[in-house]
């Protein structure tokens, strides 16, 4: 069974925002939310400056707190482990995942329900990537099994430098940023 990730190569990130627009379009997600968002981090001081412009969303982490911390089993790991998703019909609205995700990383829909990243679950079903990798104009975008070690996420991963959003959370997050 693949366990998906994403690997985002935060030098060749511009933050033109495509990726956000494709998930809106894509996932038909409402005017004014957003399931990814573009970050820009400047580091150090002046004249030793870095910044790293990146893609956010979901992590569908290894160990969600957002998962355990759900009353109803709404929020849950898909039976074959490759996603972290919201069934909108049994969540009840108390936001408690909003609360547990250190990653910000979940939104109340305006019809009531939380919403988050899907990975594009329904495209990757169909052999396609999520819709803000297919659509990235400077192709820093990379999505695969983690567990292939054939895979361009493997190999990125094992040849380049890379780091994780906020590793003392304990989440394992799925998502690498490239540096």
């Amino acid at each position: 069974m693949a366990r998906y990730g994403m690997v985002i190569d935060t030098r060749k990130c511009v933050g033109c925002m495509d990726c956000v627009v494709a998930c809106q379009t894509e996932n038909s997600v409402p005017q004014g939310y957003c399931r990814d968002w573009i970050t820009t981090e400047v580091r150090g001081e002046f004249p030793s400056l870095t910044m790293e412009i990146r893609s956010e969303r979901c992590n569908h982490c290894d160990n969600p707190p957002c998962v355990s911390c759900c009353p109803t089993g709404a929020s849950h790991v898909e039976p074959d482990g490759r996603f972290v998703h919201v069934t909108a019909s049994r969540c009840i609205g108390c936001k408690a995942c909003i609360a547990s995700c250190p990653y910000g990383a979940r939104f109340v829909h305006p019809d009531g329900y939380v919403d988050k990243c899907t990975f594009c679950a329904h495209r990757v079903r169909q052999g396609q990537d999520p819709a803000c990798v297919s659509v990235c104009p400077t192709r820093c975008m990379y999505f695969g099994d983690l567990d292939d070690p054939q895979s361009k996420v493997s190999e990125l991963l094992r040849t380049r430098r890379w780091h994780v959003l906020l590793p003392d959370a304990g989440t394992k997050p799925r998502v690498y940023y490239l540096s």
